[in-house]
């Protein structure tokens, strides 16, 4: 890639690790996740005002970038790339979130009075065939690297992503206070990421 002048120092860095990334330096990944997790996160934060949303997303936003990091071009700072993969992710996120609070809540009588038919208030809550191959594949790859854990993130990523426990839930399955929940699957979630991102068949 070709260094634009008009790019800031920090920006140059960023240019630089994102080659040595695509040319597969596992470093390089670490290095831009460390710079920017936590202005991710603290963006994410103001815009779902949840902590758990926000640590999801953040993940969800860093796996996307590396995904696509081949596509990234230095016309401009790989911060803005990233900070609008993460905003629109984050978009879409509450997008749907609402769609599935409006069509569960608010169930409008119809001229007699009747409701709606179940179809037409629950449809937003299924996913689309291209979400659920998605979510199939995720699950794969998850399953085929979840073992390489330590038996204490292993279970914490299985409670979460294949039972769907919710917080409440692993808190009381494990007898652990919510907060040493929350913080050990974030610290799960980076575990298996990092794995994740290292995958050659991701």
């Amino acid at each position: 890639m070709e260094i634009s002048p008009n790019l800031s120092e920090k920006a140059k860095l960023d240019l630089l690790l994102v080659e040595a990334a695509i040319n597969g330096d596992q470093k390089a990944y670490a290095e831009l996740l460390d710079r920017y997790r936590d202005a991710i996160y603290f963006m994410l934060l103001k815009m779902v005002n949840n902590k758990s949303d926000a640590e999801d997303l953040t993940i969800e936003a860093f796996g996307k970038a590396f995904k696509n990091i081949h596509q990234y071009t230095p016309n401009y700072a790989f911060s803005t790339w990233l900070f609008k993969i993460a905003s629109n992710n984050c978009i879409d996120f509450i997008r749907k979130k609402r769609a599935n609070l409006i069509s569960i809540d608010h169930q409008p009588e119809d001229s007699e009075g009747l409701l709606p038919s179940p179809t037409a208030n629950l449809q937003s809550n299924t996913l689309d065939p291209e979400e659920h191959l998605i979510k199939e594949q995720n699950i794969k790859l998850i399953q085929s690297v979840v073992a390489k854990l330590k038996p204490r993130y292993r279970n914490l990523i299985e409670l979460r992503y294949f039972k769907e426990y919710s917080y409440e839930e692993i808190a009381a399955e494990l007898d652990l206070p919510i907060g040493t929940v929350k913080a050990q699957l974030f610290r799960a979630r980076e575990l298996l990421f990092n794995i994740l991102k290292n995958n050659p068949n991701k």
